[in-house]
């Protein structure tokens, strides 16, 4: 969901609200989870892995993503319905967040034969699988009816395909909402037609239907969904066992203070950024009901909660970026620095030892707004800093905004970027200029009250 109109931070309108602005922008620190307190706290082991590892790094700390797990699953205990987590694996390749979803009894959705077979070395039964994705490969097919997975199914051509397997399987069938432009899905007619195809093809149990919206409103995965338990009652009366229904994912995080994220989209505009830097929209990055309180927010309207309760139905959530809220940072050394200036203000420019390919809003040409955090902390002068990559593009900044750190960043200090387990780390990271991909380095609790770390391993 970006921001347009009137809350677009950098577009013409923040241009003219910002003709006579500062140039330093309004600060946007990120809430923080107790591991991480603790890691800035610690005036050696940032450092210490920094140098063992000679180049920015992942921090993961699992324990927070079983707790995030945990959330949602109390959201359905709660209310009595019946519920699945799937964590949406796409949005971390971290092993470590796989074995948490196994320690906590969550399931996966996986997208591809690599995904699938990452998640069952981690411990996740193939039964706790879900497997969505358009027109799915023949071998994903093969490995997931083998492995006793859940499969959304996305077209009359994929149902066939999986029915000439002759192996028993189970599927969801996947939904395109009604006046959708999406190419995943089915319309209401082609619907009709799988449900009548699974009931001729003896391999195939039909569990029920999944979707997707796009957006981070609650109403319409509500609605939608109570729409489709009229469909679940008619798949049940031609004798599919069809009792489950999935919402997808799409649940907002919770990144920075509303106060924060209120005044900076007030106040914004081009001359807080390098370069007068423009962007047309930005993740909301302040979201008043995240993860499970969306989930609650969801069961509570239009009564769904009841709904489900009395039709026995199970309802299932593919949350992905939610389930890694506050689970992980990313760590960079700054390798120097100089000073621009700009509307006649001086600002620091911070090259540090990577790319804003670990960043990857820039996927969606914007910026990861959450300031990062300058370690070692110390005296010294607020500084206006923007930060870019040790690479020959223009382009790659990882933070066009200048942004109010306590003091000015130095050679040898470390850049933490929180909360970066969701979809930053590893969606577009590549070798470019051969630069070496982060690696991930997992944290664990170790006796004395401080965290053990290891490198994470597929």
């Amino acid at each position: 969901m970006g921001l347009t109109g009137a809350d677009a931070p950098a577009g013409a309108g923040a241009d003219a609200r910002g003709e006579h602005a500062g140039t330093v922008a309004a600060p946007l620190p990120a809430h923080r989870a107790p591991w991480e307190e603790q890691v800035l706290g610690d005036p050696r082991l940032l450092g210490d892995i920094a140098f063992a590892i000679g180049g920015p790094f992942h921090m993961m700390y699992p324990p927070r993503v079983v707790e995030n797990i945990r959330g949602f699953q109390r959201v359905f205990t709660d209310t009595g319905v019946s519920g699945a987590v799937y964590y949406g694996k796409k949005a971390n390749k971290s092993a470590c967040v796989a074995r948490a979803c196994a320690t906590a009894d969550a399931g996966i959705d996986v997208s591809s034969t690599g995904e699938l077979g990452a998640a069952l070395r981690q411990g996740v039964r193939g039964v706790d699988l879900m497997v969505t994705g358009p027109e799915k490969s023949d071998e994903l097919h093969w490995l997931a009816a083998r492995h006793g997975c859940l499969i959304a199914v996305d077209s009359l051509g994929e149902l066939k395909r999986l029915a000439a397997l002759d192996i028993p399987v189970r599927i969801l069938l996947r939904v395109l909402p009604a006046a959708s432009a999406s190419r995943f899905g089915m319309p209401a007619d082609e619907l009709d037609q799988a449900v009548t195809a699974a009931a001729e093809y003896p391999a195939i149990s039909l569990h029920g239907f999944s979707f997707h919206l796009s957006g981070y409103d609650p109403i319409p995965r509500a609605e939608l969904a109570v729409q489709l338990l009229d469909r679940l009652r008619a798949a049940r009366a031609q004798g599919h066992p069809a009792t489950t229904l999935s919402i997808g994912g799409g649940f907002g995080v919770d990144y920075v203070r509303a106060e924060h994220w209120s005044a900076f989209r007030e106040q914004a505009s081009r001359r807080w950024f390098h370069s007068g830097k423009a962007f047309a929209s930005y993740y909301p990055y302040s979201f008043p009901a995240a993860g499970p309180a969306m989930l609650a927010a969801v069961l509570d309207h239009g009564d769904l909660a009841r709904q489900l309760r009395q039709t026995g139905t199970t309802l299932a959530v593919e949350p992905g970026r939610a389930l890694l809220d506050r689970a992980g940072s990313t760590v960079f050394r700054v390798q120097g620095h100089k000073t621009r200036h700009e509307h006649g203000q001086p600002y620091r420019v911070l090259t540090v030892d990577g790319s804003s390919l670990s960043l990857s809003e820039q996927w969606f040409d914007s910026e990861y707004l959450p300031d990062p955090v300058l370690w070692p902390t110390g005296p010294g002068t607020p500084t206006p800093t923007v930060v870019g990559a040790a690479t020959c593009l223009e382009s790659d900044m990882l933070s066009w905004r200048r942004i109010p750190l306590p003091r000015a960043g130095e050679t040898g200090d470390l850049l933490i970027y929180p909360n970066t387990a969701g979809y930053q780390m590893d969606s577009n990271e590549s070798p470019f200029h051969e630069l070496p991909i982060p690696p991930k380095v997992v944290l664990s609790p170790a006796p004395g009250d401080r965290y053990r770390w290891a490198l994470d391993h597929s």
